[in-house]
């Protein structure tokens, strides 16, 4: 599998996302929407940072569990019920992509949305691998 992150020299430079991946594999991971549910299925964490933290281990551990890594991720979208929160806390919530993810940058999107399914989840993460 071979996962190429491309970013166009006349595109703004990118912060903590690729302007486009190229992804060649063999199986496509689909990720399902994760939240900061716990496995209780209560949602884990009072404030955004927290709650994006317990959302992206989620959405990791589903990937491991497919038999990805966090390099293989081509896509992810973030939804947030807070668009001005969520960039308020941009430099924290990239520490923490960093500290699970590391510096694999997939191809991302932030989106508000008015709710998420969880009535007090504030941030849903979901995406796609490309795995050999």
């Amino acid at each position: 599998m071979t996962v190429e992150r491309v970013d166009p020299p006349r595109l703004s430079p990118p912060t903590g996302f690729s302007h486009a991946v190229v992804a060649t594999g063999s199986r496509i991971v689909f990720l399902a929407g994760q939240t900061a549910l716990d496995a209780d299925g209560e949602v884990c964490g009072e404030t955004l940072p927290e709650q994006f933290d317990r959302a992206l281990a989620n959405l990791l551990a589903a990937l491991r569990a497919a038999g990805g890594t966090p390099a293989e991720l081509a896509r992810v979208t973030v939804y947030t019920t807070d668009l001005a929160a969520y960039r308020a806390h941009a430099p924290t919530l990239g520490r923490l992509w960093r500290a699970r993810a590391g510096r694999h940058y997939p191809a991302m999107a932030v989106v508000q949305v008015a709710r998420l399914w969880d009535e007090t989840a504030t941030v849903e993460l979901d995406g796609f691998a490309v795995l050999p």
